[in-house]
């Protein structure tokens, strides 16, 4: 079936995971949690927006891990382990040496420029506006910004290939055969250490040095994709469970929000509380479930939006942060509400994306090595 049959839920659901990344750092920019972090932080902000953002960030990245291992097995089943490496590589690998200087290096410069002239700057500029003052000021440790899911994913590649090589197939079949009540309980069970061991809600691990976290938390995400491949029958086990998941997942965030506001990090205890780490891991699972039960219902076709959508994604994920960061530092000095800051920063970073991928890159080398591709009837897709 994965030589002759496209998944167009998967296809469809790891583009809104992209998709839904440009409306969330979009949306940093006026969220009060974050103003004393974020580069964008602007004057006008709104509980409203911590009160909505956190719950998407939450699953939206553990569904893109799933997404991920699902495709990594369809390959491995079809090309073997060497077509799944050279592929990932040039999928995953060259876009990330190509790509993630580039951002990197725009986003500095609209920085330091936004640093020096932008009238009321966020917590992070005028510390980055001190710092410039200095006769050495110290250099930022490197990193790869937004782009560091691309590198994780090179790390979970590489242990498929070690999983593979020690045949450890048994404990995959005995989790598909668990009843789906036992693995909604003990799948957020395995993710707690990972998620108390850092601060709430969970960082991004831009890192250069391989934060072990992720592999903890994200990587558990990863193996379950994987086994889903060639049994996705497993997501209608848990149709019957999604409303009481989405339902349960609601109250949660209730109860995470009111424990985040108790729960404040110091500099010697920056970690999670166990508590806080138990509701994000179950919302993570749970609603991570909800997705995937929803894409496949939903989801499972394919048009011509939803087809070009999700061969833009790649791109407009790689590019939206340094658009987005350049639009929202010319934001901050407009004494506009928040809500209108942040409809023109989101509608304008898509449109610019957007635009520029179709008339730059759909049909050209680039546009290939993102995968960009015109449909093609009853083939089989890769992440």
């Amino acid at each position: 079936m994965h030589d002759t049959v496209r998944f167009h839920y998967m296809d469809n659901l790891r583009a809104l995971a992209m998709l839904a990344g440009v409306v969330f750092h979009a949306a940093l920019a006026y969220s009060p949690l974050l103003h004393p972090y974020f580069p964008t932080a602007d004057r006008a902000q709104s509980p409203a927006v911590d009160l909505v953002i956190w719950l998407l960030h939450l699953f939206r990245m553990p569904l893109f891990f799933v997404v991920a291992g699902f495709f990594a097995a369809m390959l491995l089943n079809k090309r073997g382990m060497a077509g799944l490496i050279l592929n990932r590589l040039r999928r995953i690998g060259l876009p990330l040496v190509i790509f993630c200087p580039l951002v990197i290096a725009a986003m500095s410069y609209s920085t330091l420029h936004a640093a020096a002239y932008v009238q009321n700057p966020s917590p992070v500029l005028l510390m980055i506006r001190q710092f410039s003052q200095m006769a050495n000021p110290p250099a930022p440790p490197p990193g790869t910004g937004h782009l560091w899911f691309l590198y994780y994913l090179l790390f979970f590649y590489v242990l498929t290939w070690v999983a593979r090589s020690l045949e450890l197939g048994k404990p995959g079949n005995f989790v598909r055969g668990l009843n789906p009540a036992w693995q909604l309980l003990l799948f957020p069970m395995l993710l707690v250490p990972a998620l108390a061991s850092v601060s709430a809600p969970h960082p991004a691990p831009e890192s250069l040095f391989p934060q072990f976290w992720v592999f903890g938390f994200y990587g558990p995400f990863f193996v379950f994709g994987y086994l889903l491949s060639g049994h996705e029958a497993l997501i209608d086990r848990f149709r019957g469970f999604a409303p009481w998941l989405l339902l349960a997942s609601v109250a949660l965030y209730g109860a995470f929000l009111y424990l985040l506001r108790r729960h404040v990090p110091t500099a010697a205890n920056p970690s999670a509380s166990v508590p806080i780490a138990l509701i994000e891991a179950c919302i993570s699972v749970w609603m991570t479930c909800v997705c995937l039960v929803a894409g496949r219902s939903l989801l499972n076709r394919s048009n011509r939006l939803l087809r070009y959508l999700s061969d833009a994604s790649y791109w407009v994920y790689i590019v939206h942060l340094p658009i987005l960061f350049v639009i929202q530092y010319r934001l901050m000095d407009m004494a506009w509400g928040w809500g209108a800051k942040f409809t023109v920063s989101v509608v304008a970073t898509f449109a610019v994306c957007l635009l520029s991928y179709h008339l730059l890159v759909r049909k050209t080398v680039v546009g290939r090595l993102l995968g960009a591709r015109m449909p093609v009837a009853g083939s089989a897709a890769g992440a």
